[in-house]
């Protein structure tokens, strides 16, 4: 039966593939927070958390393979219970196609200080207690080659379901952003975020109009590629703790081309 069952898990991945949504999303030139297609990322998922008797969202992630779901470091905490939900749209509705599975493994990068954003590391690896069916719903991501470097004003896509404003309330439908990739040598200018930002990161936005705000920690930064293929490039990191669209302080991702071996590493062995 376990055969059957990964013959089956393996014609849907190569059927679905990662990277390109049955729905594609509607991406523009406005500049600003808007209302995602429904299910146009089909692997956003929201990671949520159980407390005084409800479950919250918290961060955001990226399923990377039918049991494997990539978030931030920071949105882990050793005391919490959480559950991860695939194939969502509006967090208040109930939707067909969409599931809820709870983790059976996190492993945080050893070298993660939460004490330290600053230092890197902020990626974590998520194992679900059972493989999800893939979908027009529930797609993989692809990740970029080891050691892709974005080029200066590339065009990306945030996602989640962070907040719209410093402060505002957590939005129920997924959100998405369009903001344009800061090089290094820019991004770790003394004007801008200084030695803040490490190599290992990916900095984009910083024209004081929209970013990443709570609540999108450990979700996607998607950038397309030449064929049309999405990526997912950044792990939503940190921010300004002034504004969530503060100037010169663009929205800081985990570069997840940094991490590539880490990640098979990990995968391979858990």
């Amino acid at each position: 039966m376990l055969g059957i069952l990964f013959a089956v898990l393996a014609l849907a991945s190569a059927a679905f593939g990662c990277g390109v949504p049955s729905y594609p999303p509607l991406v523009t030139r406005v500049v600003g927070g808007e209302n995602a297609r429904p299910y146009s990322w089909p692997w956003q998922v929201s990671l949520q958390y159980y407390a005084n008797g409800k479950w919250s969202h918290t961060c955001g992630g990226t399923l990377i393979a039918t049991n494997w779901v990539m978030t931030a470091a920071h949105c882990i905490s050793s005391t919490m219970t959480y559950k991860v939900l695939i194939g969502k749209y509006n967090l208040a509705a109930t939707e067909a196609g969409s599931v809820a599975v709870s983790p059976s493994r996190i492993i945080v990068h050893r070298n993660w200080n939460s004490n330290n954003v600053a230092n890197g590391y902020d990626i974590a690896l998520i194992k679900l207690s059972q493989h999800v069916t893939l979908s027009d719903k529930i797609q993989l991501a692809c990740l970029p080659a080891a050691q892709t470097i974005l080029s200066s004003n590339t065009p990306c896509y945030v996602t989640g379901w962070g907040r719209l404003q410093t402060n505002g309330p957590l939005p129920d439908k997924l959100q998405q952003g369009r903001l344009l990739v800061v090089n290094y040598a820019t991004c770790s200018s003394a004007s801008w975020w200084g030695t803040t930002v490490k190599s290992t990161m990916v900095c984009a936005g910083g024209d004081g109009v929209i970013s990443s705000c709570s609540g999108d920690s450990g979700g996607p930064l998607n950038c397309q590629r030449a064929d049309g293929t999405w990526e997912v490039h950044g792990i939503v990191s940190f921010g300004s703790s002034i504004s969530c669209n503060y100037y010169h302080k663009p929205s800081v991702f985990t570069r997840v081309s940094a991490y590539n071996s880490w990640i098979q590493q990990v995968m391979a062995t858990n």
